[in-house]
């Protein structure tokens, strides 16, 4: 059953168009837990002089990831849309760096699903951003 939720999951992810555009990748999914990975690439900068990747790009990372670990959570019957999700962008990525984010279905009722979730870089003491957000629990 938690195969199949990942076997889902991970055919929803690659059929989103940005997701694909962005680079994003899968590393780790399953029981309420996504980590997917965006590689750096010049097309997703925000700022020309830095380097530094557009907080869009990394907002749409992390939204990403959370949708992923919803849909993997065992109580989770099927898709998910966001309901809200809070970003606090603590610092520009590192100019270069993948960007990694992971989340976690928190908690989960029957229609509504919570997770947290950070970004980091090659730095991941220092996390790029954290997220707080909520989606729909669907039916199968």
């Amino acid at each position: 059953m938690v195969a199949d939720k990942a076997r889902i999951a991970r055919q929803f992810i690659a059929s989103i168009p940005h997701s694909r555009t962005l680079g994003m990748e899968i590393e780790e999914l399953g029981d309420g837990y996504a980590r997917i990975t965006m590689p750096y690439h010049d097309r997703i900068v925000g700022d020309a002089k830095t380097g530094v990747i557009h907080g869009g790009a990394v907002s749409a990372l992390m939204d990403t990831c959370g949708g992923a670990a919803v849909m993997s959570h065992p109580s989770a019957p099927g898709g998910t849309a966001t309901i809200d999700l809070r970003i606090d962008y603590r610092r520009g990525a590192k100019p270069g760096d993948t960007i990694t984010a992971e989340a976690r279905c928190t908690h989960i009722t029957r229609n509504v699903a919570f997770v947290s979730a950070t970004a980091t870089d090659s730095d991941a003491e220092n996390p790029v951003a954290t997220a707080t957000g909520a989606f729909t629990v669907e039916g199968a």
